[in-house]
C-alpha cells in the first residue's frame, strides 16, 4: 500500500512553464521543477535532466502539473541502502512494481551526463504556495 507522500510548498515560479525561443533553440523562463520532468526520458534511455534543488538536496519531478510535481530524491549508488533497478526490471514486475510502497521509481538506476545515480523514494509532493517557516517560539 503507498503512503501519503510528503509535501512541501514551494514558490510557484518554479512551477512555470516559460516559452520557446527560436532564436536561441531552447527554453526560456522554465522553473528549476518543470525543466527536472524525466519520466519521458527515464523509460526511454534511463536518464535524468538536470534536477532541482531544496533543502539542499537533489530532486527529478516524475509529474508535473502547472502548479505541483511530484518527485524522487537523486543519489549517488554510495548513499543508497539497498537493491536497485533498472526501469526495465521495474515494469516486468508488472502491478507490484507499480505499487511499490516508497513509489514506482524508488531504486531505480539512472544517469545523470555519464554518472550513475539512484532515484530514492519516498516519491515526494511539491506545489505551489508559501514555504513554511519555522517557528522562534
Amino acid at each position: 500500500m503507498k503512503s501519503i507522500p510528503k509535501t512541501f510548498a514551494v514558490d510557484p515560479q518554479r512551477f512555470a512553464w516559460g516559452h520557446w525561443c527560436h532564436k536561441r533553440n531552447r527554453q526560456i523562463g522554465e522553473g528549476d521543477i518543470g525543466a527536472s520532468y524525466s519520466a519521458d526520458r527515464i523509460g526511454g534511455e534511463g536518464a535524468v535532466r538536470r534536477p532541482f534543488r531544496h533543502e539542499g538536496v537533489d530532486w527529478v519531478a516524475t509529474s508535473t502539473f502547472s502548479n505541483s510535481a511530484r518527485a524522487y530524491r537523486l543519489v549517488h549508488p554510495s548513499q543508497f541502502e539497498g537493491g536497485t533497478l533498472s526501469y526495465v526490471e521495474r515494469v516486468s514486475d508488472g502491478h507490484r512494481g507499480r505499487c511499490a510502497p516508497e513509489g514506482f521509481y524508488h531504486g531505480m538506476r539512472v544517469k545523470r551526463g555519464r554518472e550513475e545515480m539512484v532515484l530514492c523514494g519516498p516519491e515526494t509532493k511539491f506545489i505551489a504556495g508559501e514555504p513554511e517557516q519555522g517557528s522562534l517560539f
